[in-house]
């Protein structure tokens, strides 16, 4: 039987790669999205053109509310998720000194609140079946962190300690707790950074080349798949060894 897996930032680089590779993989696939609609609305139909069960489904993550109703339409549509992927993400490059407390608690309230409304509304029915895979996507700077982004690095080094905590918590219940860290990768989110910055992290890169959202498509799938059984509280670097 087909399993369910729900994608935030399904519409982004990331999410969008990683609705593809599980779709393709036979998982009924709930696409999240905030403001483009249209793009996740447009990804989720092509799944369906190919033959795979897809759906689009809106949520400002910041909300509890919305991400309870997203849930349950989730599991009204394609049935209770098995698995989450929480990819959702925004970037901002800054001078500590200039952050507002807005840009400080923009940056908190997506990629953490938002991981620990979806996780609270998934984890109940995952506890009660003895089985369920969390995976939090976080950043190499979350691990090492990055200038002009203090509150983006903290922000995934927050992801890190609740995948760590959290895999201790529910492990007993069946239950794995995952981290992905991405390195540079080329994605729309990053494109702001300009063709010269991205050529200069390549070639820091100890494989010269910059990540594809393919790679950590990749990586997600195989933790959320049974082939991770025995992996849980681990964070997987998909960053071609920039950082080691």
């Amino acid at each position: 039987m087909a399993k369910t897996i729900l994608i935030t930032g399904a519409s982004g680089g990331v999410g969008a790669a990683a609705a593809l590779a599980f779709a393709r993989a036979g998982w009924k696939t709930a696409l999240h999205y905030h403001r483009s609609k249209d793009r996740a609305e447009e990804l989720a139909r092509s799944l369906r053109d190919e033959g795979h069960t897809a759906l689009a489904f809106g949520a400002d993550l910041r909300l509890r509310n919305e991400v309870d109703a997203m849930a349950k339409a989730v599991r009204i549509c394609l049935g209770p998720a098995d698995a989450l992927v929480h990819s959702a993400g925004i970037a901002q490059q800054k001078l500590f000194t200039d952050l507002s407390e807005e840009d400080w608690d923009n940056m908190f309230d997506l990629h953490v609140k938002g991981a620990f409304h979806c996780c609270q509304a998934l984890l109940p029915r995952m506890i009660r079946e003895r089985s369920g895979s969390i995976v939090l996507v976080s950043s190499m700077w979350g691990q090492v962190g990055a200038s002009c982004e203090v509150h983006y690095s903290a922000a995934k080094a927050a992801l890190i300690g609740m995948t760590k905590a959290l895999a201790k918590e529910v492990g007993p219940s069946g239950v794995r707790v995952n981290c992905v860290a991405p390195g540079v990768i080329d994605t729309p989110m990053n494109r702001y950074l300009g063709k010269e910055t991205l050529a200069s992290l390549a070639e820091e890169t100890p494989l010269g080349v910059l990540g594809t959202p393919e790679d950590i498509a990749h990586a997600l799938l195989f933790l959320c798949s049974s082939e991770a059984s025995f992996i849980t509280g681990q964070v997987l670097g998909v960053n071609g060894g920039f950082i080691i």
